[in-house]
């Protein structure tokens, strides 16, 4: 049988992090959320045509996830960054980024339509 793990695993959003960040504004949470769902969609878009503001871009979507606690999301965004900072092969990291986005779309898609 598996240890539990040392951390909790809230998913794809830590919630208690966008309940601190909200000050417990339940309202505030969906409307974050949701603004964080529209936006990460574009920004992926945009990156998946790797522009020369790529790097930017990444950064960007970095802070918001952050600011949601989507993790993963931003953890894949940094890698991104890095990766086309140092000029290197980014579909991988950019893969990787889309998976976490889609994974935190999916929970927030569940989430609004508990609320």
């Amino acid at each position: 049988m598996p240890s539990p793990p040392l951390v909790p695993d809230d998913g794809p959003i830590d919630i208690g992090h966008l309940q601190r960040m909200t000050l417990g504004d339940p309202n505030l949470e969906r409307e974050v959320l949701a603004m964080f769902s529209a936006q990460s969609v574009s920004l992926i878009t945009s990156l998946a045509a790797m522009p020369s503001e790529a790097t930017a871009l990444a950064h960007t979507l970095k802070g918001s996830a952050r600011a949601i606690g989507a993790c993963r999301v931003a953890d894949a965004a940094e890698s991104l960054e890095i990766v086309l900072r140092k000029g290197s092969d980014w579909s991988g990291a950019l893969a990787e980024l889309e998976d976490a986005v889609a994974e935190a779309r999916a929970a927030i898609d569940a989430l609004l339509r508990r609320s």
